[in-house]
């Protein structure tokens, strides 16, 4: 994500367009980010409380500001900058659904760091929905301010209730919604709906920021994930956050975007705002010519380019792994191997515990597992739900390669603190093979690095897809600038997609979305490189879109309640 963490350059350039910027530093952010913005490294401390004053968390907290704050102190707006708030937790009064006790020394903690860096206390809030959590993410002096969607008057309210001589400030407007795996449709919130609550929140003359505004993407492994009290429990988030906001993913213009300036012009004595003549076009979309999958890696010629890790304990966490300088593998996928003796069609394979998050099983280059279908399938051999599962394994009387590929699903970011211990892989218990505990094993970690991907060698010609994990790389050219397009996966079933070695996220077959978002910025005139790992079989070739492809809300079955549960 390098070329995206120039954030002292992003808040200068929103001076230059003349915005403003609410400054939310983290370090926890939420943002249905991967483990809400925090390093997988915590997970490597079996002790570690997230959140919380434990010295574990607060040194590498404190480093971080350390090293980010005074990167952006004089871009306050009291020093002439851009920066008119900064945020001190994110929706901490839900850390534990509003149940006593906080930790206030940890968000005193928060505060102070921040102050120690020379941030202006004047600008700091935190924000909680108020009807649900009342003043518990709180922190004595400091502005509080409300995230909802809907209930406007309530929440409103109860914060004037709370702080009854302090302005209203809406610092989340929840604009539409977002979307996870499995689920049948694309949330979305009616657009005379969205008009309603905004205007609703300006007769109560309080300050409001959209959120979103503009939908964005969760690029590469980023997404993360939630849970719920409720069958399935784990609701891995997708890689698009269009959000179904007032500008798309791509920024283009909606109906909640006329709404919108149409209830601004209401309430705000400056002109222009609805028929302003220098509105900026809406970038032009290309559904560029499909392209032939050319060559493929299959998985054990790719896990014989990666270092390996040898545990004689039995399977470990990818945070665990000693790599990345001792912080462990954060993202991707995770390979177990090991050797054992299979006999003819009666062999079994156990994993105790849950899987973290999906598995397949090969024997000697097959997959054995089989492999989504229906959405019962999450309850079954290899997948979150599944709890101390068994299979039957395929062997031929001899010594066998068994390796289990484990997919991280992305880490929970929002919830209860027990929720946040969710490490990566296997790891809940052994794997037994006919009842035998295997202690020894061959892991890989599959972190799919920009230089990985785009140093690959040893290619073999595509002749068509085995039904196993592999690599597989097509090609664009472009004899023009490059515009915007979506990656058109449909014909895919499951895997991520680079290009030129970025990458733009996940893909499933499942839905609801059926794209990737891959902006103009991303490509070049010429040869561009399109390299897609696919765990289940591939289609014969690459496709592209001119708009963001995702279930029809009609189809919709399974879930019609997640919004609100969630």
């Amino acid at each position: 994500m390098s070329p995206f963490l120039d954030v002292r350059s992003f808040v200068q350039m929103a001076q230059e367009e003349d915005l403003f910027v609410i400054l939310r530093p983290g370090p926890y952010i939420c943002s249905e980010w991967d483990f809400g913005g925090m390093p997988s490294f915590l997970l490597r401390d079996h002790t570690m409380q997230v959140r919380t004053y434990y010295e574990g968390f607060r040194t590498p907290a404190a480093a971080f500001f350390d090293q980010l704050l005074p990167k952006l102190v004089d871009l306050q707006f009291s020093r002439g900058g851009a920066i008119i708030a900064v945020q001190v937790e994110n929706e901490y009064g839900h850390f534990g659904y509003g149940k006593e006790p906080r930790d206030i020394l940890y968000l005193e903690f928060l505060r102070d760091n921040l102050a120690a860096n020379e941030f202006d206390e004047s600008l700091f809030f935190t924000s909680d929905s108020p009807v649900q959590t009342q003043d518990l993410g709180s922190i004595p002096g400091v502005l509080m301010t409300a995230n909802f969607k809907s209930g406007v008057t309530e929440n409103l309210n109860e914060l004037k209730r709370l702080q009854p001589d302090r302005p209203l400030m809406v610092m989340e407007f929840w604009t539409g919604w977002f979307d996870h795996w499995l689920l049948d449709l694309h949330v979305t919130w009616a657009p005379d709906k969205f008009a309603v609550a905004l205007e609703s929140i300006l007769q109560h003359n309080a300050s409001v920021n959209m959120y979103m505004f503009i939908g964005g993407t969760s690029f590469g492994f980023m997404a993360g994930s939630n849970t719920v009290d409720i069958w399935p429990h784990y609701t891995p988030d997708v890689s698009s956050y269009d959000y179904d906001a007032v500008l798309t993913e791509a920024g283009d213009y909606t109906e909640k975007y006329t709404l919108a300036k149409q209830v601004l012009a209401n309430y705000n004595p400056l002109e222009g705002i609805v028929d302003h003549p220098d509105r900026p076009p809406q970038r032009p979309k290309v559904a560029y010519e499909a392209n032939p999958v050319t060559e493929y890696i299959d998985l054990t010629s790719l896990l014989s380019k990666i270092p390996s890790t040898e545990s004689n304990e039995g399977p470990i966490s990818m945070e665990l792994l000693p790599i990345n300088n001792q912080s462990g593998q954060a993202h991707g996928y995770v390979a177990y191997t090991t050797h054992v003796y299979l006999s003819y069609n009666n062999s079994t394979i156990q994993i105790r515990g849950h899987v973290r998050d999906m598995a397949q099983v090969l024997v000697d280059g097959v997959v054995i597992t089989q492999p989504y279908h229906e959405i019962t399938d999450i309850s079954n051999f290899g997948f979150w739900n599944a709890y101390d599962k068994e299979m039957q394994l395929t062997g031929h009387d001899r010594v066998s390669e068994v390796t289990i590929l484990v997919e991280n699903l992305g880490r929970i970011n929002y919830g209860e603190p027990h929720k946040y211990n969710q490490q990566k892989g296997l790891w809940e218990g052994p794997v037994l093979i006919d009842g035998v505990e295997i202690e020894d094993w061959l892991i890989h970690p599959l972190e799919f690095k920009p230089d990985f991907v785009t140093s690959l060698t040893g290619w073999t010609p595509f002749t068509g897809s085995p039904p196993r994990p592999g690599i597989y790389h097509s090609s664009l050219y472009l004899e023009e600038e490059p515009q915007d397009t979506w990656v058109d996966m449909r014909e895919w079933n499951k895997g991520v997609v680079f290009v030129n070695g970025f990458n733009l996220g996940r893909y499933w077959h499942v839905g609801p979305t059926k794209t990737l978002y891959l902006p103009a910025p991303l490509l070049q005139k010429g040869l561009n490189a399109v390299v897609v790992f696919e765990a289940v079989h591939s289609a014969k070739e690459v496709r592209f879109a001119t708009f963001h492809t995702v279930l029809n809300p009609c189809q919709s079955r399974l879930y019609v309640n997640i919004e609100q549960i969630l």
